[in-house]
């Protein structure tokens, strides 16, 4: 089926049976190679045999190449159903095995496809390196080392969806140079990396890092980046892969981990067991005055240093909520029960913004009542007793069991059936007895495994594929815009709407990079008739393409929200593009994105002066600091969902400036423009 609108801005093998089948040759689906790398004499292997001809034949050792290289069956047009096929690589005693994937695109399930990886000759689970599936980018890429000169490679399918698979290249490395890390670190900052960093760390290492800096200073260590997991592990305990520092163990993906010494010396371990590795952690370290830890910044408890605005302001920036405690509470916030200082305004919001409850506990209503959104308290009893008692039917709003009650909150099934479920569309769940609920959801999925990168500000390949860049002409790019499906795009309505005069870029991360990227003219601007001009409500067009998108791991459409769904204040979404990088400066040439925070409707009015209409939102922080910006003006407020999808929650429209303190963004409200989308658009 062809979709019409691109919107913007504006039987699995049980792994028991696998493992026996491995074991025995003989009894293979597929294929089995053995191979041995280059830059060693072959008569001290044995000569590769060919044991079934499913798997492509076409390698042959060699010792004049460095790089050898293998693919799946069937690689690049699709891997055959039930295949079953491994390698074995052999390398001379005092080397290792290097292996690495330049493409890797199996199905996105490891139930039914997938590659393993073993530091052994057997499919070992005890010695397997890894495992992997689905689709790996080129800045996130599948290399493995191993800790001897044996590996053995397998693939197994099912009999369901089919990929192109992957293509291989291996070569031998001195072992000397994979067990090599650790040592002393006397410089006053640097980096250090966990072992062959950003390739995984091998099995079986241990490394110690010495870091020491002049008396009396002390040492902060910052991870950038920290990805030590393993199945099955509890982070807690951290008992197998772990970096220890101060006698404390880490593992797992960390979004971040700072950290402070008591001395001038600071000692960090690393250990990887025989079992599975991951792509590691890098991190840098740096010499600090106790006296000044953070020249003209707030240290935070765990050593990372934020600007003083951002303390006590009601938001947790340091992480561990050392910039929100001990605070003295200013004449415009409210004092928490916990000792937290949140802003006056956010009590009686609805929102639990204390955490503990405290500034909804001496709202207006009773213990044993309800109080409806717009303040009206009603006995506890009237909910979920499928009538609608409160106006805006807020009592019947999570009751799962009613069907007959419709309110603004409630889902409605294309055949005038109501959910009154919190976000019931795309959640894998049916709710509707036609599936209306799951039957669009081909949307909001990132085809690529990214890495998640500390603090990066810098957009990744395919991170964000619904991201469109529109050019004006010859002025290049202008503002932003958000696929929702392969003909149809958005911006904001305040921009031209002569449709002749704009290009439109998908899979677009740098301004000036092509590949892989695709443009399209349009065919017309669908302009929302009750625009206006002077508040910027109803800020909204869609676009038609004049040819339909090629979707791809860059290119895939987000999910537009129903009118009923909730994104709650407090929930942190990506806004992303390629505006100015602050007030009054240049565009950027790469994609950008931020981190920013759903700012309760309350506030958001009270901070824009009453400027806010119900087509609007706002979102940022109240602090200052992150904000859309020139430029970014059409691109899209993305959120994601425990369903696994992303929506796009509001459009960049306007601000007072970028980032200002108390002027967050305001982005126009898509659960609101929802039917009109439909109306016009048929998605």
């Amino acid at each position: 089926m062809e979709h019409k609108v691109l919107h913007t801005i504006t039987n699995s093998l049980n792994r028991r049976e696998m493992e026996q089948k491995m074991h025995n040759p003989n009894i293979l689906g597929s294929c089995i190679k053995f191979y041995q790398p280059p830059n060693f004499s072959p008569v001290s292997l044995p000569t590769p045999k060919l044991v079934s001809v499913a798997c492509p034949s076409s390698i042959t050792p060699s010792s004049e190449e460095k790089v050898k290289k293998f693919t799946s069956p069937g690689y690049p047009r699709a891997y055959p159903t039930k295949s079953r096929c491994q390698w074995q690589i052999r390398a001379p005693a005092d080397f290792a095995i290097s292996v690495s994937f330049p493409f890797f695109n199996i199905e996105d399930d490891c139930s039914d496809d997938f590659v393993s990886i073993y530091d052994s000759l057997s499919p070992d689970y005890s010695q397997a390196i890894t495992e992997k599936c689905g689709q790996r980018p080129p800045s996130n890429p599948l290399e493995v080392v191993s800790s001897s000169n044996i590996m053995l490679i397998t693939f197994v399918t099912d009999a369901d969806v089919q990929k192109s698979g992957f293509e291989a290249e291996y070569k031998v490395v001195p072992l000397s140079s994979v067990n090599t890390c650790g040592g002393v670190l006397s410089q006053n900052e640097g980096v250090f990396t966990s072992p062959l960093h950003p390739s995984f760390y091998p099995p079986s290492v241990d490394c110690k890092w010495t870091i020491q800096v002049p008396d009396g200073k002390k040492v902060r260590v910052k991870f950038t980046m920290f990805r030590v997991k393993e199945p099955g592990v509890d982070v807690r305990l951290c008992h197998k892969d772990y970096v220890e520092i101060m006698g404390t163990k880490y593992c797992g993906e960390m979004s971040s981990l700072a950290l402070t010494s008591d001395s001038n010396v600071l000692e960090v371990n690393f250990h990887s067991d025989k079992s599975y590795t991951d792509k590691g952690f890098s991190a840098e370290y740096s010499a600090y005055d106790p006296q000044d830890p953070c020249p003209n910044q707030f240290a935070c408890a765990s050593g990372i240093c934020i600007n003083k605005e951002l303390r006590c302001d009601g938001w947790n920036d340091c992480g561990d909520m050392s910039d929100e405690k001990m605070c003295q509470c200013g004449v415009d916030q409210f004092a928490c029960d916990n000792g937290l200082c949140k802003p006056k305004m956010w009590v009686c919001d609805r929102s639990n913004d204390c955490g503990d409850g405290s500034d909804e506990k001496r709202c207006s209503c009773e213990g044993n009542e309800w109080r409806c959104g717009n303040g009206v308290c009603l006995p506890q009893d009237v909910v979920c007793d499928d009538k609608q008692d409160c106006i805006d039917g807020s009592d019947e709003a999570s009751c799962e069991g009613s069907k007959s009650t419709c309110s603004e909150f409630s889902f409605k099934c294309e055949n005038g059936e109501c959910v009154n479920k919190v976000n019931a569309e795309c959640d894998r769940v049916s709710d509707c007895a036609d599936n209306s609920d799951e039957a669009y959801c081909n949307c909001g999925t990132r085809p690529y495994k990214l890495n998640r990168i500390v603090g990066g500000q810098n957009a990744e390949l395919g991170e964000w594929p619904w991201q469109v860049s529109l050019h004006f002409l010859t002025q290049g790019h202008v503002c932003g815009a958000s696929i929702i499906s392969e003909k149809c795009e958005s911006q904001p309505e305040h921009l031209n709407h002569d449709a002749a005069n704009w290009l439109t870029y998908s899979g677009m991360q740098a301004q000036f990079k092509q590949d892989g990227v695709e443009r399209r003219t349009l065919k017309r601007i669908i302009t929302h008739p009750d625009y206006n001009q002077m508040t910027y409500d109803y800020d909204i067009a869609l676009l038609e393409l004049n040819e339909p998108l090629k979707f791809s791991n860059t290119i895939q459409p987000i999910c537009l929200p129903s009118s009923s769904h909730v994104f709650p204040s407090g929930m942190s979404c990506w806004v992303t593009g390629w505006g100015a990088l602050r007030e009054g400066g240049q565009a950027t040439q790469l994609l950008q994105k931020a981190s920013v925070k759903i700012i309760n409707d309350t506030v958001c009015n009270v901070v824009t002066e009453g400027q806010v209409t119900s087509r609007m939102l706002c979102s940022g922080f109240l602090a200052g600091g992150v904000d859309a910006c020139q430029g970014d003006s059409g691109g899209p407020l993305a959120c994601f969902e425990e369903s696994g999808k992303w929506f796009q929650s509001g459009i960049v429209s306007w601000g007072e400036g970028c980032a200002r303190r108390n002027k967050p963004g305001v982005y126009t409200r898509l659960t609101k423009l929802r039917g009109w989308i439909k109306k016009e658009t048929g998605i």
